[in-house]
């Protein structure tokens, strides 16, 4: 780190260090500098001039605090600090020339604007500008572009900050979207009217400082100030982004990013953003009995005995979803085992070792990334898997990192070596003597779990351990199941996997596992939300909240325990998850030992601590695992379709919409390969 440079801000002397730039040393300082276009995890632009500071004994004007670094600053007399003024009569008088500026060809929509209540316009305005114009010429209009069916625009509103075409440039991968022309003719456009293609590109609703580029499913259904926000976890995929839920009343209104820089930073998937519609459709709200071939409505009384009746004295497994919190995975685990029977959350098939942490986890933490020199993908295409986290990579590719990828060759939007596609090509990597100067350089292995899906994973996961090894690198277990980790953790595995569990079973307890196959024979209780798979299949649906609706504890890919809050009420009469399992207990005679969720996470700490330590990522002990001779088959990733990976995103019509436009695009043109 440089030495620190003692500089004035305001009268007041700070430490900074001197490569920071001076909207950062202000910050540091606790003050705060108006801006547009500048953005912390974007690249300086420097074209919005709003965030203008006096140099004292400098030139005699203002100079942009964004693309000023403290280093660059001239010292005073005789030696003296360097001094910055941010409230001078110059800068005052600046503030208010660029506001005006601004306000030129801004239409005064604000009262039917999406933006109004959290546009930075204009509180900038109220703060910082004045209450009047010079300019009488009529405002300049702009054409609107089609983005897609995510984002709308009003591009008339625009003040061309540009952090929509630095954030898919240079975050997304994409370069759809760029500026052309000059003076009053430049304008934010999409290049030959394409729409975006990213699973990335709802962000730049969040990045937009106006209402040009607002969301179109959630346009004129709300305004801020009649949300009620929930801070809570996101289950899309395993990464554990950090949202936030705005809710109207009984429904959910929209899902917004919360800045988490050890996992998401401040960036979501439009996934996790616009899944908000598949909440409300499909929903199971009652209890379901099947008689004679057709189900027919219940209430929970009778519900319950029927499926106390049907698991006494018989042979029953419980299999556990994707989506399904850590609590209800543990009340599942104690009720099965207590009557004798097993439970299996590997519902993929993925040989993943049961009580190895190093192992089903990993070693590296998320944020590592950030700082690797390489980065070793096997059997991922995270793009699809975990599109924040593709971001990350891209952000190090970007700062040099170099990238391997073994299995199918596909766009990441950023460079990589392709080392093949098969297991060979695994085999070769992880038996290389690795130079002294490859095994100094901070190196990641990241195995993905289309690689452990097939007859041969465990041996696919003890070569990448190898590879670790080798290497001197981390091991981070990239997982598509939100669920996966926690119950793993709790032991919810049964030997031999998910056939050995599943074979001669007379009833399977389905906690919302909707991509399983269960064949004919068994009886099947299905506890879930939505009208999905599991429930085509089941005998006796017992209908519960899910995330958004509930409590729960999850665990990230990376083991990051995380809390999920409930920001809504489940429709009908469905039930939090452990409280249905709470309540069979008693109907079948075992009760579980608790009566509140907190009684029941005191239950579950005992047994897995570190549930305790919200937020913090254990360190895992490394555990090799014995190597098994590899197959010859090619690495399949394990996600076809993004936009429908689970109950909830198949009831979104959203999400229908965007899967048929991938398909489409996917159609139109060749998949770029390495």
């Amino acid at each position: 780190m440089a030495d620190l440079r003692t500089i004035k801000i305001d009268g007041t002397a700070i430490e900074v260090d001197p490569n920071l730039t001076l909207i950062q040393a202000c910050e540091l300082a606790g003050i705060e500098i108006p801006r547009f276009c500048y953005h912390e995890r974007l690249s300086i632009a420097g074209n919005c001039r709003m965030c203008l500071v006096e140099v004292v004994g400098g030139p005699p004007k203002p100079a942009a605090s964004c693309a000023m670094q403290v280093k660059d600053l001239r010292p005073g007399p005789d030696g003296a600090p360097s001094e910055i003024l941010t409230n001078s009569p110059m800068v005052k008088k600046a503030r208010e020339g660029v506001m005006e500026f601004l306000l030129i060809n801004h239409p005064l929509d604000c009262p039917i604007c999406d933006q109004g209540g959290e546009c930075d316009l204009q509180d900038q305005a109220v703060a910082y500008g004045v209450d009047f114009s010079r300019y009488r010429e009529p405002k300049r209009a702009a054409m609107e572009l089609d983005l897609g069916p995510l984002v709308e625009t009003h591009m008339t509103r625009c003040i061309s900050c540009t952090r929509c075409v630095r954030f898919t440039t240079e975050v997304a991968g994409i370069t759809q979207m760029g500026q052309t022309g000059r003076g009053e003719d430049s304008e934010i456009t999409a290049y030959l009217n394409q729409t975006l293609d990213s699973n990335l590109q709802g962000n730049i609703i969040d990045l937009c400082p106006v209402g040009a580029l607002v969301s179109r499913p959630y346009s004129f259904t709300a305004r801020p100030w009649e949300l009620t926000k929930t801070e809570s976890i996101d289950v899309m995929d395993a990464l554990g982004s950090s949202i936030r839920i705005d809710t109207k009343g009984r429904e959910v209104m929209r899902i917004l990013p919360r800045n988490h820089d050890g996992v998401n930073e401040e960036w979501i998937s439009d996934k996790t953003r616009f899944i908000w519609d598949g909440l409300r459709r499909q929903r199971l709200d009652k209890p379901y009995i099947r008689e004679n071939g057709k189900l027919r409505p219940a209430v929970w009384g009778e519900a319950l005995a029927a499926a106390a009746a049907a698991m006494q004295g018989r042979k029953v497994v419980g299999l556990v979803g994707d989506l399904a919190p850590a609590e209800a995975a543990f009340s599942l685990k104690q009720l099965i085992e207590g009557m004798g029977g097993q439970v299996e959350c590997r519902t993929d098939n993925a040989r993943l070792p049961a009580g190895n942490r190093s192992g089903y986890v990993g070693t590296a933490r998320i944020e590592e990334i950030d700082g690797a020199a390489m980065i070793h993908l096997i059997g991922t295409n995270p793009r699809t898997e975990a599109p924040v986290l593709n971001a990350r990579i891209r952000k190090a590719w970007t700062h040099g990192a170099k990238i391997s990828l073994i299995g199918e060759a596909v766009d990441l939007t950023y460079d990589y070596t392709h080392l093949g596609t098969d297991r060979a090509a695994l085999e070769t990597l992880s038996s290389q003597d690795m130079t002294d100067d490859i095994r100094a350089r901070p190196t990641i292995v990241i195995v993905g779990q289309g690689a452990l899906r097939e007859a041969d994973g465990a041996a696919v996961l003890a070569h990448a351990m190898r590879l670790c090894e080798n290497s001197n690198s981390k091991l981070l277990v990239l997982h598509t199941a939100a669920s996966r980790v926690g119950a793993m953790d709790l032991g919810c595995v049964t030997e031999g996997g998910l056939d050995a569990a599943i074979d001669g079973a007379e009833v399977v307890y389905n906690l919302g596992a909707d991509e399983v196959d269960i064949a004919p024979g068994a009886f099947v209780i299905y506890q879930g939300s939505h009208g999905d798979r599991g429930a085509h299949r089941a005998d006796l649906i017992l209908p519960a909240a899910c995330y958004t609706e509930e409590n729960g504890l999850f665990v990230n890919t990376e083991g990051r325990p995380q809390l999920a809050m409930r920001a809504n009420f489940a429709p009908g009469v469905a039930k939090e998850n452990w409280a249905i399992l709470r309540a069979l207990s008693a109907e079948l005679g075992q009760t579980l030992p608790w009566d509140s969720l907190a009684a029941l996470r005191r239950a579950m700490v005992e047994v897995v601590p570190h549930f305790a330590r919200i937020d913090q990522v254990p360190e895992n002990e490394w555990q090799p695992l014995e190597r098994f001779d590899l197959g010859r088959a090619d690495f399949r990733n394990p996600i076809k379709d993004f936009y429908l990976t689970n109950p909830i995103a198949r009831a979104s019509a959203l999400m229908g919409e965007l899967s048929a436009l991938a398909a489409a695009r996917a159609q139109a043109r060749p998949v770029a390969a390495e």
